[in-house]
């Protein structure tokens, strides 16, 4: 009784507003042959036989990631003050009432990706400082998350002795360019902007990190949630300077997510019958977890928390378990945190309280 219920609210919220459209399958191999010298000698095979050219750059990419992955140098990091809108205003959901704005300190720089898409070059942050600048937690929101989300969550991390810096994922807010109304860029039917779009975010995460070292910050966390679960969980691989992490919402592979979550029907249906599944996965291994578990079983052991939801339609709960496996099949030491709800039904009261326990008791205990 509860999995009907929980399944049928999340297809309930999951069509609230929905205004996906079904964008044209793309191979995008120009996206991507700027990024590998041995693939970039070989631009024409790339027009000739993207299959071949994804095939290539995933391989080199799989074996060559902490390249890949490499913390940017960033020349200047600027920090100013924008108005945004109160977590109360966003809560009310009156729009007939006047909108509370606040304002917060924003930290922006040139990202180290560098796209067609002019407004997606600058890598923004919000910051929310406390007075102990000993450690902070890095947040990685979900796709299409709303300029304000997240603000609570570092508000509770200050009210714990934490900092935090809410990052705004590529092709989001600020970084969307004109033509979208939501940031179809990030993961689309589009094979290599969306290889070019995570590894972006995984590459601005890496900025982020290297800002708050500087800022003198002893330990710094991370926690993201469905996408940003994703993005975090490669930069906590490929970056020994993150403490510990949270990842709420796991699967192990992008390309499954998309083939058979609720949430993203528009991006499989854009694909269409150009590929299968076998192809999608092996072109997106890049930028899935999966990927990477041979080489975080390698590292030092750092606190890791793994979340699920028992009901979910997004993240498909069984592509959550295959992560738990192999988690267990390498013995990498881990936490882990089931909650008997969806992916959407996550951030209704009283599961996103349980959430938001779960993440900040955690990151509290192994950052102070």
């Amino acid at each position: 009784m509860l999995k009907r219920y929980m399944h049928n609210r999340e297809r309930h919220l999951a069509m609230l507003n929905d205004n996906r459209s079904v964008q044209s399958f793309e191979w995008g191999a120009e996206f991507v042959t700027g990024g590998n010298a041995r693939v970039k000698e070989r631009s024409e095979l790339a027009e000739r036989d993207p299959k071949a050219i994804l095939s290539e750059y995933s391989k080199n990419v799989v074996a060559n990631s902490d390249e890949y992955f490499a913390a940017p140098h960033i020349a200047g990091f600027s920090l100013d003050h924008r108005l945004y809108p109160s977590a109360a205003s966003l809560n009310a959901g009156d729009l007939k009432k006047p909108v509370e704005q606040i304002e917060i300190p924003v930290l922006t720089w040139q990202s180290a990706v560098e796209t067609i898409s002019a407004e997606n070059n600058t890598a923004v942050a919000t910051y929310f400082p406390h007075p102990n600048k000993r450690a902070a937690v890095i947040i990685l929101p979900h796709w299409n998350a709303k300029a304000g989300t997240y603000f609570d969550l570092a508000k509770f991390f200050n009210k714990v002795g934490l900092s935090a810096l809410r990052l705004t994922l590529p092709y989001h807010e600020e970084r969307m360019p004109p033509e979208l109304e939501r940031a179809d860029h990030l993961v689309s039917p589009n094979i290599g902007r969306s290889l070019q779009s995570i590894r972006q975010a995984v590459l601005d995460t890496r900025a982020a990190i290297s800002w708050l070292k500087s800022q003198g910050y002893e330990k710094v966390g991370i926690v993201g949630t469905s996408i940003g679960s994703c993005v975090a969980f490669m930069a906590f691989v490929h970056d020994p300077q993150l403490d510990a992490a949270v990842f709420n919402h796991v699967s192990g592979y992008m390309a499954d997510v998309v083939w058979h979550g609720l949430s993203t029907y528009h991006v499989r249906s854009g694909f269409g019958d150009n590929l299968d599944l076998d192809e999608l996965r092996t072109y997106w291994m890049p930028v899935s977890p999966m990927a990477y578990m041979e080489k975080l079983a390698t590292l030092p052991a750092r606190p890791q928390r793994y979340i699920y939801t028992l009901y979910d339609l997004s993240f498909p709960v069984e592509l959550s378990r295959d992560v738990m496996r192999e988690l267990r099949r390498r013995k990498i030491p881990h936490s882990k945190a089931t909650i008997p709800c969806g992916h959407y039904t996550l951030g209704e009261k009283p599961w996103v309280y349980l959430d938001g326990y779960k993440i900040i008791s955690y990151l509290h205990k192994h950052l102070k």
